[in-house]
């Protein structure tokens, strides 16, 4: 198959499973849900395919077992699901994600996917300031989809909610609380796409795997957009991850136990005091992110999410990934500006209403194992045999980045269980635990 031995292909069906789960709403507004879903489902039935063809490079037993119970769980949960048709609607697009994450992890080399990571992540950056640009000085006025989810005329404009527009016009109101929204339709998730370019381009640069002036650049491009989506999620996900990231570069030098015993011990003092700080001043440190004390709406979400979850506190009310508008009790469960929301705002919530007390253990398992192995991969030096390691490199910090962005995400944002979210989760759990040391140079 070429998708597995030419080397064009391998890399052009990389980016279209990358662009499909990366900017899933950019297809959806600009070609509809009919033509967004064909091509996933064609994209998947090409996983599956490149799967079976490599079946003697992987096996169902390589997969993390909290990943196995965890899948388990979620599509055993059709047999008590409050709203089958919904659950079976949401393993479907689940499993396809999966398996795209599986896909991903058995194929391509890290190398590959900084590659293709790097690329979608250009042209949806790029892609975002120019649209932005082109609204406010070319349309100037807001934009609604093109393949419109309401139909409404240009005078019944006032009277649609803000978050239906694809963009609201606010590319020259940046400096005065504006945020763009770029082609993905979405504030929060432009800026953490930002913030994934900010990872990806630096990795590249500090491993010289782009030209110095060309990787500069584009950091420059990603840095303009997260300032310019103004998302305070995005924010502390980018300060815990540089944290992070700091952290590890500091044991790299330090190869002692002493040593690293001592950066341990500093590093659990400080997540202490932040913890605590967070706990005794909250309001003031969301009032520094620019945020209303009930973060946008998300409070009584959370209090509408977990009103609903105490019901069903064990095994909860069934998977379905995101909320589907139409099934009983997501139809009447949380608005926000008269918008009926799809998602709790806090992937933990969304995972105890579905899969209750049970599904939460699990889900926590499967993420804390892969954070586990996202930090030896990232602190230990990888290995062309026992006895021969090899020097250090930016790469090997991807997957740990990766994971910690999205764990902050998942406290104000359901997106580690959908999309992009449970794919990378997916990709980075099985492929740490096979990790590649050809990726790394010598």
């Amino acid at each position: 198959m070429r998708i597995i031995t030419d080397p064009r292909a391998r890399f052009a069906y990389l980016v279209l499973v990358l662009a499909l789960a990366l900017a899933p709403d950019a297809w959806r507004y600009s070609v509809g849900w009919w033509v967004f879903g064909v091509v996933s489902v064609l994209s998947s039935i090409a996983a599956v395919v490149v799967l079976v063809l490599q079946r003697d490079r992987w096996h169902i037993g390589q997969l993390p077992y909290p990943l196995i119970v965890f899948l388990v769980l979620a599509t055993a949960s059709l047999a008590w699901s409050f709203y089958p048709g919904a659950t079976a609607l949401g393993l479907l697009t689940t499993w396809m994600l999966v398996i795209a994450g599986i896909m991903l992890a058995v194929t391509y080399s890290w190398s590959e996917l900084l590659r293709g990571l790097s690329a979608v992540l250009r042209v949806v950056l790029a892609a975002s300031l120019l649209f932005e640009a082109i609204v406010a000085f070319v349309i100037r006025q807001p934009v609604l989809p093109l393949a419109p989810q309401i139909n409404a005329n240009p005078e019944d404009y006032d009277k649609i909610p803000q978050l239906l527009y694809w963009s609201r016009n606010e590319l020259l109101e940046v400096f005065h609380d504006g945020r763009i929204q770029g082609i993905v339709g979405n504030a929060n998730h432009l800026g953490f796409l930002a913030l994934l370019g900010v990872l990806v381009f630096a990795i590249e640069l500090a491993d010289r795997r782009r030209r110095r002036s060309t990787a500069i650049a584009w950091l420059v491009v990603a840095g303009v957009t997260l300032v310019f989506t103004r998302s305070a999620t995005v924010t502390v996900a980018l300060v815990g991850t540089a944290v992070i990231i700091g952290i590890v570069l500091l044991l790299r030098r330090r190869d002692s136990p002493r040593a690293r015993t001592i950066t341990y011990a500093s590093l659990a003092t400080a997540l202490t005091l932040g913890t605590a700080a967070v706990i005794a001043f909250p309001a003031a440190i969301i009032g520094a992110l620019g945020r209303s004390t009930d973060l946008t709406g998300r409070v009584e979400i959370w209090a509408n999410v977990t009103a609903l979850a105490q019901q069903r506190p064990v095994f909860g009310w069934g998977w379905v990934s995101y909320w589907v508008p139409w099934a009983p009790p997501f139809d009447d469960l949380a608005f926000s500006n008269r918008v009926r929301m799809l998602q709790a705002h806090d992937a933990w919530l969304d995972v105890w209403l579905q899969l209750g007390i049970v599904g939460v253990i699990v889900f926590a398992a499967l993420v804390i194992s892969t954070l586990a192995r996202s930090w030896t991969f990232a602190v230990d030096r990888q290995q062309w045999a026992p006895g021969a390691p090899l020097r250090y490199t930016a790469l090997t910090l991807l997957p740990l980045a990766i994971m910690v962005a999205l764990i902050i995400q998942s406290v104000a944002e359901s997106r580690l269980l959908v999309e992009f979210g449970i794919m990378f989760l997916v990709m980075i759990a099985l492929k740490t635990k096979r990790p590649d040391p050809v990726d790394a140079p010598r």
